[in-house]
């Protein structure tokens, strides 16, 4: 795992280029490297996290044998063993057991699109061809591992974060307002823009080709064409068979993933996911694997004490570490700093503390990211079928009357007496109150309509925004062949996914020089997922979404372990605000900065903010100004040279 950068075109400067590639020095702190070009006006620069190869053979930037190729690479191609093999059948030969090394035999061999379809990884690497003076960058297909890139005049420039292209003075640097307002309803800045004008995030499953000043950009994979495809060739497994084929499968990713020359681990919550890898890691392993979970004192959010029970049935070496409210203003100028966009998804505080936790232990940790979206863990997913039949029985007017009334009831009757009448069953920071306005909610939108309302912190960004802010792209555009819920499960493997989940866990695991694999999104699994029928994932009728994924976990882990409400990796902050919290958040919410810059306007932030005090809960606006204010203090300093 590493962070690469380079610079085409013009004259290079060599001390602003080396300043770029040492800005990533977090995301790799064993090795760095150069390789410059004056003639044809390239440089590319490596800082290297040693994962596989520990020794100089796996330096970059590196040569391909035949002298043709350049790369810098980040990420791991984890089937690299399997074409080594096949390479050397056909006459390659290796100086060191690198997967870079292997990666160049095979565009060397097979040509760049060929060995592309073959790499089984998260990648995000630039290749630059000697022969054809084009240089190529490809990102993975699920957008596990970031890339982002600038084009002006003659210049181009590429790295692993935005904040390694701060230093260079061609680049526009100006607030996207299309990306600002984007950023204000999604917590996240999507690709493929960047919240500034002048930069892009290369998209998951997209090369670019830059020749002789030109710029191309080209879909190598597709998850549309994939459900397309799945949609022509369903599963013909019933049930039980299809759970066979998933663990034998899982088992396959986990196993590639447990490769490393450096001590390994997982992530540990408790939930569905992550006790499904860790209880296959340990029928993959010698020795039990260490685990990992962190929890939140005195919260209901806190999940630590499940993960700890998941972990003594497995027989891992476990180890957990509580989050107190006073920890996050400390924590906030790495969070800033780390995450160089405006991110305001909350769980990348924990997450961040998690991954600092693990390093003490371990280089390299497993997560089980992509379970909920691959296999319909989220509740709107098997709310989708109800609230479709509940509108064609109500008819429009009907749908808006139970709406309101739904949202009418105050939330501590549904937190308190109708919770305790269903068992209390609904536990967190957000409770049943939330889950009913949540279904009030889509019940009022429909379908394709949801996206923009929903799941939006602010669904009008213009009630915040003093510049007038575009129409949300429509992201439902082109699945109308899928149900609704699996244009849900869709729309949030292209967006939610790379744009927020990946991006935080890439972030929060770079900034401690540690790398996390996903094995839930191989591609290959990925692909195999929307083969398998809707009705292995979500229950007819019920709260119940992953069947397939809990038939394959109760052969390894009792029932009663992992059967509770689903939680979420989230911290209590709604309640921290008005308490431990508060004071720090003021000294923040009115901060004359985001005023004098004319982006945000100060009477929609008060009025919140007085909102959320008086006890509604306006966590995701409050928490999306927050981050903002405090992103654009840290990124004035970092765009300095």
């Amino acid at each position: 795992m590493c962070g690469i950068a380079g610079w085409l075109g013009g004259d290079v400067d060599l001390e602003r280029a080396r300043t770029m590639r040492n800005r990533l020095r977090h995301r790799g702190p064993d090795d760095s490297g150069e390789w410059h070009d004056p003639e044809a006006g390239v440089w590319l620069g490596h800082r290297r996290l040693a994962i596989l190869d520990l020794s100089s053979t796996g330096h970059q930037p590196m040569l391909s044998r035949s002298g043709r190729y350049v790369i810098v690479f980040n990420g791991e191609v984890f089937n690299f063993s399997e074409l080594r093999m096949e390479l050397e059948a056909i006459g390659a030969s290796f100086a060191g057991h690198s997967d870079t090394e292997v990666m160049l035999a095979a565009i060397d061999a097979w040509g760049l699109k060929a060995a592309l379809s073959r790499f089984v990884g998260m990648f995000a690497f630039a290749l630059w061809d000697r022969q054809a003076q084009s240089l190529t960058l490809a990102r993975d297909r699920m957008g596990i591992k970031p890339l982002y890139y600038a084009s002006a005049n003659s210049h181009f420039a590429f790295a692993s974060e935005l904040c390694a292209l701060a230093p260079l003075p061609w680049i526009d640097a100006t607030i996207d307002q299309e990306a600002l307002a984007d950023y204000l309803r999604y917590l996240c800045v999507p690709a493929p823009h960047t919240i500034l004008r002048g930069v892009r995030k290369l998209e998951p499953g997209t090369l670019l080709v830059r020749h002789r000043g030109d710029v191309r950009l080209e879909c190598y994979w597709s998850l549309h064409a994939v459900a397309q495809e799945a949609s022509a060739h369903p599963l013909k497994l019933d049930f039980i068979e299809a759970a066979d084929e998933l663990e034998a499968r899982l088992r396959n990713a986990i196993d590639l993933r447990m490769r490393s020359d450096v001590p390994y681990g997982a992530f540990l919550s408790g939930g569905v996911d992550s006790s499904l890898v860790a209880a296959l890691m340990c029928q993959q392993s010698a020795t039990p694997p260490k685990t990992f979970t962190i929890g939140f004192a005195g919260s209901s959010n806190d999940e630590s004490g499940h993960a700890r029970a998941v972990a003594a049935h497995l027989g891992t070496r476990h180890h957990e570490e509580m989050l107190e409210p006073g920890m996050i203003p400390a924590l906030v100028d790495e969070m800033v700093t780390l995450h160089d966009e405006p991110f305001a998804d909350g769980s990348s505080f924990p997450t961040y503390l998690l991954c600092r936790f693990a390093r003490r232990h371990v280089t390299v940790a497993l997560s089980g990211d992509g379970g909920d979206e691959l296999y319909g863990g989220y509740p709107r997913y098997f709310w989708a079928g109800r609230i479709q039949r509940w509108r064609a029985r109500l008819g429009s007017l009907g749908t808006r009357l139970a709406a309101k009334a739904l949202h009418g009831v105050p939330d501590g009757v549904w937190n308190g007496l109708v919770n305790r009448l269903l068992g209390g069953r609904y536990s967190g920071s957000q409770g049943l109150a939330a889950r009913v306005h949540r279904f009030a909610g889509y019940l009022a939108a429909g379908p394709n309509c949801a996206d923009a309302g929903m799941l939006s912190a602010w669904p009008d960004p213009a009630a915040v925004l003093e510049s007038p802010p575009q129409p949300a792209r429509e992201r439902y555009c082109g699945w109308e062949m899928l149900d609704w819920a699996e244009q849900m499960m869709a729309v949030d493997q292209a967006h939610y996914l790379p744009d927020d989940i990946l991006t935080k866990v890439d972030r929060t695991s770079m900034a401690v020089s540690m790398e996390v694999r996903v094995p839930m999104l191989d591609h290959r699994l990925v692909e195999w997922s929307w083969r398998v029928p809707r009705a292995f994932k979500l229950a007819e009728s019920g709260d119940r979404g992953k069947l397939l994924l809990r038939e394959v976990l109760y052969r390894h882990v009792p029932k009663a372990l992992i059967e509770r409400p689903k939680m979420g990796f989230g911290m209590p902050m709604e309640h921290w605000l008005r308490g431990s919290l508060r004071s720090w958040a003021e000294d923040i919410v009115p901060d004359s900065s985001l005023i004098s810059s004319g982006l945000l306007k100060p009477s929609a932030v008060r009025e919140v903010w007085q909102a959320h005090l008086s006890g509604e809960n306006r966590l995701p606006q409050i928490w999306t100004v927050l981050m903002l204010q405090l992103w654009l203090t840290h990124w004035r300093k970092a765009a300095q040279p």
